[in-house]
């Protein structure tokens, strides 16, 4: 029996896409029965009512929290170049997993495992602040050449990591994320209706179809060009035809609904709504509880995600996995996610983006296929897989 320490900071430090991953990850991990014995390592103190309790009142964990935030602790291991152990904080170790991007030093020859989400700082540094990039660019390549084996969100992710870091393809080993079973076509029954009215009041959204887009609101996320399509689409578009832009003359014009916490240069979106005269047919809904999420899906007409770089892309999958048809870009990982399940487009063509996001209303015939073809390629990426595969990554690293 081996003693695991795994990183669980971003879980509940963080509310975006790599926070879900981990949570998800580590509860498959701990339901699989390994035999190992798990420690899950926080950087400050985790906030009353957040995930870490449930998962401690499933299975009784050795936890260990460190008295520093993990401000403190990365300058205690980076900046100032003092190279305290992580085992001073978390305890002693046969493996460590570090889960976001920065493995920390280690006492001797602690094997390690690293989780790489992607290199988008690297490829699109404008989706990050840039007092972040000069950290980034010194310490992710840092550590990923002293990990013993990388985890890598998609296919896509590990071709950067071989070709920017020139990193072995033998130590990487690609995981993809699963769908939580809460994610699943709606069902007209008496709670799933109350439920959607409850979500639809909450988020101050009406009776009107609306396209929704999900993630936190930073340039890579492409929410300008998604803005500029959805105003053409409509007709509010300098390129729009006519008052009601590309939509049937009977169909009820739909709102752009975009959730997403606040990140970095989202103020530009903001105003390129106002330019447009689109305030009243933009609703930004913030950051979404994850209970409301699969609600939230399930009422979208259509689900659109033309970022320009992801390392994986969880959210065209649950919407995949509730039933809704997804137009997403053609950059990085999405078509690994999306496959043929949806349409792919380029994510700097907003007149293309515009055309499927039509076609993805209006085309009756194409949205059943996409449904279909959706709600089967979502079946194959469970959270029970990519645990396995990561257990199957910790062994072979404790044998090396």
């Amino acid at each position: 029996m081996a003693r695991i320490t795994i990183d669980y900071t971003p879980a509940i430090h963080q509310d975006a896409g790599i926070a879900r991953l981990t949570r998800e990850i580590v509860r498959a991990v701990l339901a699989a029965g390994s035999p190992h014995q798990y420690s899950l390592f926080v950087m400050g103190r985790p906030a009353p009512g957040v995930p870490l309790s449930n998962l401690m009142n499933t299975r009784e964990l050795p936890l260990r929290v460190s008295r520093l935030n993990d401000r403190w602790l990365y300058r205690l291991w980076f900046r100032a170049n003092a190279r305290v152990p992580v085992q001073h904080f978390s305890g002693p170790c046969d493996l460590y997993h570090a889960t976001d991007f920065v493995l920390p030093p280690l006492k001797g020859n602690t094997p390690s495992v690293l989780t790489v989400h992607d290199l988008s700082f690297e490829r699109d540094p404008d989706s990050a602040p840039p007092r972040l990039i000069p950290f980034l660019k010194r310490v992710v390549p840092d550590s990923a050449r002293r990990a013993a084996h990388l985890i890598a969100d998609s296919h896509a992710t590990a071709r950067d990591l071989v070709a920017l870091y020139q990193l072995p393809p033998e130590k990487i080993t690609v995981i993809h994320s699963g769908v939580d079973e809460r994610f699943t076509p709606y069902r007209d029954t008496l709670y799933l209706q109350r439920r959607r009215a409850y979500v639809l009041k909450k988020y101050g959204l009406g009776s009107a179809p609306f396209i929704l887009t999900v993630g936190t609101m930073q340039r890579r996320k492409n929410h300008l060009r998604l803005v500029q399509a959805f105003a053409r689409l409509i007709g509010n578009g300098k390129s729009g035809s006519g008052r009601r832009g590309r939509l049937t003359p009977d169909s009820e014009l739909p709102v752009l609904v975009i959730a997403g916490g606040k990140g970095w240069l989202y103020d530009e979106v903001h105003a390129e709504v106002k330019r447009l005269g689109l305030d009243d047919r933009v609703q930004f809904i913030g950051y979404v509880d994850e209970m409301d999420l699969p609600h939230l899906y399930r009422a979208a007409s259509v689900f659109a995600f033309p970022s320009l770089y992801e390392g994986f892309g969880l959210p065209p999958l649950e919407a995949m996995a509730c039933g809704v048809p997804v137009v997403a870009s053609n950059a990085s990982s999405l078509p690994e996610v999306v496959g043929d399940a949806g349409l792919l487009v380029d994510p700097f063509d907003v007149e293309a983006l515009a055309d499927a996001l039509e076609q993805a209303l209006n085309d009756e015939i194409w949205r059943r296929h996409c449904i279909a073809r959706g709600l089967e390629r979502a079946a194959h990426f469970t959270w029970r897989r990519a645990a396995e595969q990561l257990l199957n990554v910790y062994a072979r690293v404790l044998q090396q």
